[in-house]
C-alpha cells in the first residue's frame, strides 16, 4: 500500500486553494490510500481547514458530575423575603399550686391555675451571592458558534448554588459555626454495639444484629420524646458502602431477600404504622467520632427539621461595566441554617 507524499499534498491543496475547485482529486498512485494524515506543510494549506468541517461535534455541553440530595432529606420552606434570621416560638405547659393532679374534692379550696412558658428559638440565615461577567467580545464570538457564554456561566453559578444548600443541611457552613443533619453537637452520639464477630462493623454483623442497631436507634427517639410516637424517626442516613453491602447481601443462604428489605419490613417504625426508609448518603462517610462511619437516623418532618428559603436564587442587579467591557449580573439568595425543632426525634450511630 503506498502513500502520498507530503509533497503531493501540498500541490493538490494548493491548487484547490488557489481555484476553488472543490472537484479536484489528488493524483496517485494505483491503489494508493489517502488519510487524514497532517504535518505542517499541509496545516499550512488547509487541511486544518478540511478537518474542521469534516468534524463531527457534540452540541451539549458536557457538565460536572454531580448529586444533589437534600430536597430528599429535609423541608424547604420557601417565602417570607430578605430577611437577618429566622425563629420559632415553642411553649411548654404546666399548672401551679401544691396538687399537681388537679384534682378536688368538696371542701377543696386549692385549685391548680393553668400555666404556659413561651420560649423562642433563633437561627442563621446565610446570604448567597455572586457574580456572572460575561465579556462583550467573548460573548459575540460564542454567539457565531450557536452558543452563548452568559448560558454557561448562568448554570454555573445554579449548579454551585444547588452544592452550596447541600452542604448546608448535611455539615452546615464552619465560618458562620452552624452545623447539619450529620454533625450537630445538640443530638445524641452513640456507638453502635459490639456483635457476635466481636466488631460494630455492619459488614461482621448478621442481618438481626443490623437490625438490632436501628431499633436501638428508633427507641431512643421514642424515650427522648416522652414515648410519644409522633417523635420516632422515619429515616436513616448511612454511607454508601454500608448501603450497597446491605442492598447485596442475602439475609439467607436462598437468597430471596436482601438485608435492606428485611430492615425495610421488620423495624419497629414499621410495626407502629410508620414507613421507615433508607438511603445512601456521602456525608456519612467518616463523620463519626474516629472517622468512623455515622448513622443518622431522625424524623423526616416539616415539624421536627427544616429549613428556611426566604429568597430562591435570583437575578438582583444587571450592569454594563465600560472598564472591562463587559456586561455583569448580580445572583443572590438567602438559606437559613438547619432548623432540628426537636433534637429528641434524632440519633446518631457511630462505627458501623
Amino acid at each position: 500500500m503506498t502513500f502520498a507524499t507530503p509533497s503531493v499534498y501540498k500541490q493538490t491543496m494548493d491548487a484547490i486553494m488557489a481555484s476553488g475547485q472543490a472537484g479536484a482529486v489528488f493524483p496517485h498512485a494505483p491503489g494508493a490510500v489517502y488519510g487524514p494524515g497532517m504535518d505542517s506543510g499541509g496545516t499550512s494549506t488547509g487541511l486544518v481547514f478540511l478537518a474542521g468541517e469534516l468534524e463531527k461535534q457534540d452540541p451539549r455541553l458536557l457538565e460536572p458530575l454531580t448529586t444533589i440530595t437534600a430536597p430528599r432529606d429535609i423541608d424547604m420552606k420557601p417565602g417570607g423575603g430578605w430577611t437577618s434570621i429566622t425563629s420559632n416560638v415553642f411553649v411548654d405547659y404546666g399548672t401551679s399550686g401544691s396538687d399537681e393532679d388537679s384534682i378536688m374534692g368538696s371542701e377543696t379550696t386549692n385549685i391548680p391555675v393553668s400555666q404556659a412558658n413561651l420560649s423562642k428559638d433563633v437561627f442563621k440565615v446565610h446570604t448567597f451571592s455572586e457574580i456572572l461577567r460575561a465579556p462583550l467580545f467573548d460573548e459575540q464570538k460564542l454567539q457565531q458558534i450557536g452558543k452563548s457564554l452568559s448560558s454557561i456561566l448562568d448554570s454555573g453559578i445554579r449548579l454551585h448554588h444547588a452544592k452550596m444548600i447541600d452542604r448546608n443541611v448535611y455539615v452546615g457552613i464552619s465560618k458562620t459555626g452552624t452545623y447539619g443533619l450529620v454533625n450537630s453537637p445538640l443530638i445524641t452520639a452513640s456507638s453502635a454495639a459490639t456483635g457476635a464477630a466481636g466488631s460494630t462493623l455492619w459488614s461482621k454483623k448478621t442481618p438481626v444484629e443490623i437490625m438490632n442497631d436501628i431499633n436501638q436507634a428508633l427507641t431512643q427517639t421514642v424515650i427522648n420524646s416522652g414515648w410519644s410516637l409522633e417523635g420516632i424517626a422515619n429515616r436513616v442516613l448511612i454511607d454508601w458502602a454500608n448501603y450497597a453491602y446491605i442492598s447485596n447481601t442475602p439475609v439467607t443462604s436462598a437468597g430471596t431477600q436482601s438485608i435492606l428489605n428485611y430492615l425495610l419490613e421488620n423495624n419497629i417504625a414499621k410495626n407502629q404504622g410508620q414507613e421507615l426508609k433508607i438511603f445512601p448518603l456521602s456525608w456519612c462517610t467518616g463523620a463519626g467520632v474516629g472517622s468512623t462511619q455515622r448513622m443518622v437516623v431522625y424524623r423526616k418532618e416539616e415539624e421536627k427539621v427544616n429549613i428556611d428559603h426566604p429568597v430562591p436564587l435570583s437575578r438582583v442587579l444587571t450592569a454594563p461595566n465600560t472598564g472591562t467591557v463587559s456586561f455583569e449580573t448580580v445572583f443572590a439568595s438567602q438559606f437559613s441554617q438547619v432548623k432540628f425543632l426537636y433534637y429528641s426525634c434524632a440519633e446518631y450511630v457511630d462505627g458501623i
